[in-house]
């Protein structure tokens, strides 16, 4: 490769970052400035220039498929043999090679999910959660590994943290260690622990680290923003003294960090490596300058660590049309509004496949899967499943390969036909079925049949037809690069999931209070990182941008929503930022309410007043809410703390919250609390009978209002 041609095409920043050879280099890239690009042509040039060989170069991404992209870029420049992996994907491969020598025996099976696991061991201690319980003791003890917290100090670290839990600290720490017990009596090892060791192996053998290290010389690590503790810790042991290290990331996209992940290590870099060379990528291909406009204000307005890290984005491609800011009565009316603009957008000529709607919580994907569904709209729901790990696409890819190997040396059938045929005995019909996994599943081999037509369509390099052969070794390319065939369809996808991809239209939805920012980011902290999930969300719209909200849950609620503050300044007729930013300096949840001084005491803080001010609960609503909480914890066989404390069931007497949002403003009032009980404490407020309540039988007809709105 000629080193200068590796750098034709590059803006002056991309050159730039491409041309700093050796380490370290941070390149902070904005969303749609071609981060990849940068650093793919950077390992080339690194490459042609003789500084490095390929075998030496560890590019680490977050997922399967921007590793695969990676690759495929690499192998265009030039570079086939740089290995671009995920962290758990090379630390596997490390661990695999090592575990003869370092420890021997049997080597342990891999869990993909906790919860299994989690469920025994809960049941071991005593604990008895549902399964959203079950969900979120999953993750705790997900959050408390990749921080590195043990099981002895997980009571001691939360507290500290003030974080918010999903059970009692104590009754998650036993869970959390007997999950540890019974993964290493069965010899399991999950995602977690695979990187622990591997880091372990390499700290602890010096044999093993100078194998490591003289292997990988030459480091990239793509999305520095979402590194953890545990990965850190792993790319310390790779590194070990040197700093041939290039990390690539946005502050503005950090949307991870409820999960372990922070930008630290990448606003902290150049003071880590005071001689580093540091780059701006700002100029954004992706997006039109009216997108531009509304991501650069979105992130404009952040306080704390991303105020002072964001990066204004440049915009370079032509104008396009105005974002539209839409308001609906209630969610239904959304759906199909929403869906309805889909429609007008494909009839002039946008391809479904290039249209998503994105949503903040799964929970909002059916309202839009019925209202694509009505309007005859093909759409697709991204889950986290890797596509050629699906069930269904090991079978088919079995049928072809066989197939394959029956045509050898015939004269073979047209490719479409054949391929439709085939997946037709496992599920592929004309229309997509009811249901959603069994559409999950049309949809896969949907798109494995829409691959077929697509290289049938094209010309064969070699003059012909596309054969069965042909596809088959196109799709053997596909599993080794993890390059999924898409399905042309829209995509409905929640913000996170989202995350590293960009579409011509996209329609952010349920953009209210309680919903974006979500009601259980109570801090400050908590409400800058929904700022950067929405930011997120915005910047994944190459053209068309249409942002909605509606007033209420259901036709004829009460109308109590409000616009998310996200969209202050934007919107039309909406308040001043400087004014909102004005009122939560004068008050804010840190204020008594009563007096208005600062509140600084935990318990002050629950009840949001001095515990000296002077108390205005309605008694006869507490006495209601102890009765049902008495009963409820009868039932469940809990304490009764474990359902509301004495000073949460204060707070709601005190605060007589009247809809969710205002109930989840609570202090005490969790995520999964408020999907336990929320119903039944906002019907016991509205005057409703504990019995009533506990008996499910029908509430006021206030309270039913107060739920729904």
């Amino acid at each position: 490769m000629d080193p200068d041609r590796v750098l034709e095409g590059l803006d002056p920043e991309q050159t730039q970052a491409a041309r700093a050879l050796r380490g370290p280099v941070c390149i902070l890239a904005g969303a749609g400035t071609g981060k990849t690009r940068a650093i793919t042509h950077r390992i080339a040039h690194a490459v042609a220039s003789g500084v490095v060989s390929e075998q030496q170069i560890l590019a680490v991404t977050f997922t399967a498929r921007a590793a695969g992209e990676m690759r495929g870029r690499l192998r265009a420049l030039g570079a086939p043999r740089v290995q671009a992996r995920t962290f758990h994907a090379a630390a596997l491969r490390q661990l695999s090679f090592f575990w003869p020598q370092v420890i021997g025996g049997e080597k342990p099976t891999l869990i993909d999910s906790k919860i299994q696991a989690v469920a025994r061991a809960a049941h071991s201690v005593g604990v008895q959660p549902d399964r959203t319980g079950l969900r979120d003791l999953a993750s705790e003890i997900e959050w408390a590994k990749v921080t590195q917290v043990r099981p002895t100090d997980y009571e001691g670290v939360v507290a500290k943290a003030s974080r918010q839990v999903p059970l009692p600290a104590g009754e998650i720490a036993r869970v959390f260690e007997a999950y540890e017990e019974l993964r290493r009596e069965r010899n399991l090892l999950d995602f977690e622990s695979m990187l622990e060791l591997t880091a372990g192996m390499i700290t602890e053998y010096p044999a093993i680290a100078q194998r490591v290290r003289e292997q990988y010389r030459y480091f990239v690590v793509d999305e520095f923003q979402d590194v953890n503790p545990l990965q850190k810790l792993l790319l310390d042991a790779w590194l070990g003294d040197r700093d041939d290290l290039c990390v690539v990331g946005d502050p503005s996209q950090t949307i991870y960090s409820f999960a372990g992940a922070t930008p630290a290590y990448l606003t902290g870099f150049a003071a880590r490596y005071p001689h580093a060379t540091v780059v701006e990528l700002v100029r954004d291909y992706r997006s039109t300058p009216q997108v531009v406009r509304v991501a650069n204000h979105v992130i404009s307005q952040a306080g704390g660590t991303t105020s002072a890290g964001h990066l204004t984005l440049r915009a370079q491609r032509p104008d396009g049309p105005d974002p539209v800011y839409q308001e609906y009565d209630d969610e239904p009316a959304e759906a199909t509004g929403v869906a309805r603009k889909i429609g007008v957008l494909m009839e002039e000529g946008v391809s479904a496949g290039e249209i998503a709607v994105l949503v903040r919580t799964n929970a909002q994907s059916a309202a839009y899967e019925q209202a694509l569904t009505d309007q005859g709209v093909p759409f697709t729901v991204r889950g986290t499943t890797r596509f050629f790990e699906r069930p269904e696409i090991k079978q088919a890819v079995h049928l072809l390969r066989g197939a394959r190997h029956e045509a050898a040396g015939e004269d073979p059938a047209p490719l479409i036909s054949t391929v439709r045929q085939l997946l037709g005995q496992i599920g592929l019909t004309d229309t997509a079925p009811e249901g959603r996994q069994a559409r999950e599943r049309w949809e896969s081999l949907t798109a494995l049949a829409q691959l077929a037509e697509d290289m049938a369509a094209r010309p064969h390099p070699e003059g012909g037809r596309v054969t069965m052969n042909d596809l088959v070794e196109e799709l053997e390319v596909r599993i080794s690069t993890e390059h999924a065939p898409g399905f042309e369809g829209v995509t409905i996808a929640s913000l996170h999931a989202a995350k590293g991809l960009e579409w011509d239209a996209v329609f952010l939805v349920g953009i209210t209070e309680g919903m974006m920012p979500i009601i259980y980011a109570e801090t400050d902290e908590e409400v800058e990182e929904e700022r950067r999930l929405f930011y997120v969300g915005v910047t994944r719209a190459r053209e068309h941008l249409s942002m909605s909200w509606s007033l209420s849950r259901s036709p004829g609620g009460r109308k109590t929503r409000k616009p998310s503050r996200f969209l202050d300044g934007l919107r039309p007729a909406s308040p001043s930022t400087s004014a909102r930013r004005a009122e939560r300096r004068r008050g804010g949840a840190a204020r008594c309410r009563v007096c208005g001084a600062a509140l600084t005491d935990a318990a002050a803080r629950k009840l949001g007043r001095c515990l000296d001010c002077p108390s205005s609960y309605d008694e006869a609503l507490l006495e209601r809410l102890r009765d049902w909480r008495r009963t409820v914890s009868q039932e469940q066989k809990v304490p009764a703390y474990v359902i509301f404390t004495d000073a949460t069931l204060q707070a709601i007497a005190e605060q007589e919250p009247s809809a969710v949002p205002q109930l989840a403003a609570v202090s005490g009032v969790g995520p999964a609390k408020l999907d336990r009980y929320g119903e039944a404490v906002l019907a016991l407020v509205a005057g409703a009978d504990p019995a009533d309540v506990i008996e499910g039988r029908d509430a006021p007809d206030d309270a039913e209002e107060n739920v729904t709105g």
